[in-house]
């Protein structure tokens, strides 16, 4: 045995090549922390002293290794430029030993090679990997770049444009496409991935392969001349900024330092990317995607604890079928789940299961799953219009109308078709789960399980805490969600719960702009370029202003703040029959383009009436508008924070990230509140306090805000 730490070792084989194993003590994975970095510096020097004829490095668990310690970065990158710039420098002279030491190196990549993982595989001359390994370089989706070489190796080992691609998607790349592209230099299966690197490092110690050739290759500017260095950044810079948008820095910074470092050696090249690096990481940006990073942990380890108490659930159903109940029930087969899928009508049999097959359509197309595989999806949803097979389900999925008398009869009868452990979830919007519960027997059986449309495409699921909701019961919905393939989020029950109890006082502010004089184009525009994915106008519209309405009544009479004293233009295009996409005209209009989908225009009409309907006649800044439409919101997640509608903040701002699509690079609406500062939001707050009770800040607030807190400690 040559080096034994606690995250890797290095022995001999008995073909006199080392063999370095990466084995972190205590994780189920391999990942870059600073004690794994030390040991490695340790491991390589030890090497350098040793008779071998060549380096291994595989990994001892069922991935390689899947990047950077994470939870590491937020104290590191507030270190400070300089504490930064060190980490780098030490971390790249580590993996430039490596690269330089004096026989081949090969790495065997089994299961993820990611970021500082796939970093260190390109450090060695040649990587072999498994069919199933997946590699690349996710660091912009951090609000980073690649730290340990990524930059400077990936151009020199593939060529610009397959670089550019890689590390500014941050794309997880399949081994096919890495060996196609030269990333991989040969695929073989698992049961022989040691004795296949062991064979490339005999080859190059018999001159049938040119180690050092590729060294110098990785070590040198690149081959290329200005015109076609020209032509391939350029290209990628328009590529990017198009699809990053300018509130996502770190893929343009990513190209523009392979590109300023093209004509560098590996010293030079190396300089700039930790330059670049230092730039991404002490922005907003990066400390908020970090933070988001973060967030999904804590929501995986919440989720997890309900597991260890949730019934398993072999087969369930969905009650109500249509473009939401076919939705539900594709995602329940897709991920495993047998389901039925009953409705009243076969009409809505035959949309429901017209939806489940035109999502695997889309699989198939996209060339994730075959024919044989589609099938076996379908044939597992069971459409039906009748509750025969009831008794044998665990869990049935309520979807009909969003009517609270025909959700009660509903639910009254199908508790008296199922066996008395079957759990039935409601799938609402806003209204009451303990209302609901009123008419059953068995409410402890009984929660909330909010899906969001499309189902197939939006992660979270909200599970609603009943007042007589069991343990076991929020447990079991719980696993059912995450077993779907989305993200559950425990909340208790209120009026809208979580995400639409705050997206309303949202709506709210939008509304009483419009009553004020502001033209809802440039409130979209203002709201799109603060991050959203679309301004409140386009969103009414693409949710429907008849859900809308029915919804902001609900909310209006569970909270008096989000009472309206006036006509809104919403209620008046709903009472015109425009109610958004789903009737071709609503704030906007629509037209069907070529791919089948909604095309957004302008509404002459609409802009009309919302004009004739301000009380005033007035220009607005961006920045009041972004303030107004802020305040109500971030309130009203403070609101539920204090009111205990859910646990955490990181809960609160998932919950908007994953439910609306608030912009994760603001990280959140609290972490939005924390990075003005408190005290300044309430000053802000302050100034619109003529608007009424929804942008009054908590007396609690007030109180954190003189203590100088936040929500993110």
């Amino acid at each position: 045995m040559i080096y034994t730490g606690k995250t890797l070792s290095v022995d001999v084989l008995p073909s006199g090549i080392a063999h370095l194993v990466f084995d972190l003590e205590g994780s189920s994975v391999n990942k870059f922390d600073q004690n794994t970095l030390r040991e490695l510096q340790q491991g390589i020097a030890s090497l350098a002293l040793a008779d071998v004829s060549g380096l291994i490095l595989s990994s001892a668990k069922s991935s390689f290794i899947v990047g950077a310690d994470i939870t590491e970065f937020t104290a590191k990158f507030s270190e400070g430029e300089q504490q930064v710039l060190a980490w780098l420098v030490e971390a790249n002279k580590i993996f430039s030993d490596l690269e330089d030491l004096p026989y081949p190196t090969v790495t065997a990549i089994n299961g993820t090679a990611l970021g500082g993982g796939f970093e260190l595989a390109i450090a060695t001359d040649y990587r072999v990997a498994t069919d199933s390994a997946v590699v690349g370089f996710p660091e912009v989706k951090l609000g980073i770049l690649p730290g340990f070489g990524g930059t400077v190796r990936m151009p020199r080992l593939i060529g610009a444009d397959n670089a550019n691609q890689w590390i500014s998607s941050g794309s997880h790349i399949k081994a096919k496409q890495a060996f196609a592209e030269g990333a991989i230099d040969a695929i073989v299966d698992e049961t022989i991935l040691l004795e296949a690197a062991e064979k490339i490092i005999q080859q190059c110690n018999e001159g049938k392969l040119n180690y050092r050739k590729v060294r110098a290759q990785k070590k040198s500017p690149l081959t290329l001349t200005p015109i076609e260095l020209n032509v391939a950044f350029e290209t990628a810079k328009a590529l990017v900024v198009a699809q990053a948008g300018p509130n996502y820095p770190a893929p343009i910074t990513a190209v523009q330092v392979m590109q300023d470092a093209a004509g560098l050696d590996r010293a030079g090249a190396l300089e700039l990317e930790h330059k670049g690096f230092i730039k991404l990481a002490g922005t907003d940006v990066a400390a908020n995607l970090v933070q988001m990073f973060l967030n999904d942990q804590f929501l995986g380890s919440q989720a997890k604890k309900y597991l260890a108490s949730a019934k398993p659930i072999a087969k369930a159903a969905v009650l109500g079928a249509g473009i939401m109940g076919g939705g539900i029930a594709y995602q329940s087969a897709l991920k495993g789940t047998p389901i039925l899928m009953k409705d009243i009508a076969q009409e809505g049999i035959d949309l429901g299961m017209a939806e489940a097959r035109k999502q695997l359509d889309k699989q198939v197309l996209k060339g994730r799953m075959d024919g044989n595989k589609m099938f076996a999806v379908l044939s597992s949803i069971e459409p039906t219009l009748s509750y025969d097979s009831f008794k044998d389900v665990d869990i049935v999925v309520e979807a009909v109308i969003e009517n609270p008398k025909i959700k009660k009869s509903v639910l009254a009868e199908l508790e008296s078709l199922v066996n008395e452990n079957t759990i039935i979830a409601t799938n609402t919007s806003t209204i009451s789960v303990d209302d609901l519960a009123s008419v059953l027997k068995r409410p402890e059986n009984f929660c909330g399980m909010h899906f969001f449309n499309p189902v197939p495409v939006m992660p979270l699921v909200e599970v609603i805490r009943g007042a007589l909701s069991s343990d076991e019961t929020i447990a079991t919905t719980v696993a059912y969600a995450k077993k779907m393939g989305k993200t559950p989020i425990v909340v208790n029950n209120c009026p809208g719960f979580l995400v639409n109890r705050i997206l309303f006082p949202y709506f709210g502010a939008f509304s009483r702009l419009l009553h004020d004089g502001a033209n809802y184009k440039q409130i979209d525009k203002a709201m799109e370029r603060f991050g959203w994915p679309m301004g409140p106008a386009y969103l009414l519209d693409v949710v429907g202003l008849d859900t809308a309405v029915h919804a902001q009544a609900v909310m209006a009479t569970g909270f008096d703040r989000m009472r309206l004293d006036f006509d809104t233009v919403i209620d008046k295009l709903y009472e015109q029959k425009n109610l958004g996409q789903k009737s071709g005209s609503g704030f906007y209009l629509y037209e069907i383009d070529k791919r089948g989908k909604p095309k957004k225009l302008a509404n002459t009409e609409s802009e009309q009436l919302a004009a004739s309907m301000a009380v005033n006649s007035r220009e607005f800044e961006d920045q009041e508008i972004v303030e107004r439409m802020m305040v109500a919101l971030c309130l009203e997640t403070v609101r539920c924070l204090e009111d205990g509608i859910v646990a955490t903040a990181i809960e609160a701002d998932m919950g908007l990230v994953l439910g609306l699509g608030y912009p994760p690079f603001r990280g959140g609406a609290l972490r939005y509140v924390d990075s003005i500062g408190l005290s300044e939001f309430c000053d802000i707050a302050d100034k619109y306090a003529g608007l009424g009770a929804l942008y009054q800040p908590t007396e609690k607030m007030r109180n954190m805000a003189s203590a100088n807190e936040k929500f993110y400690n």
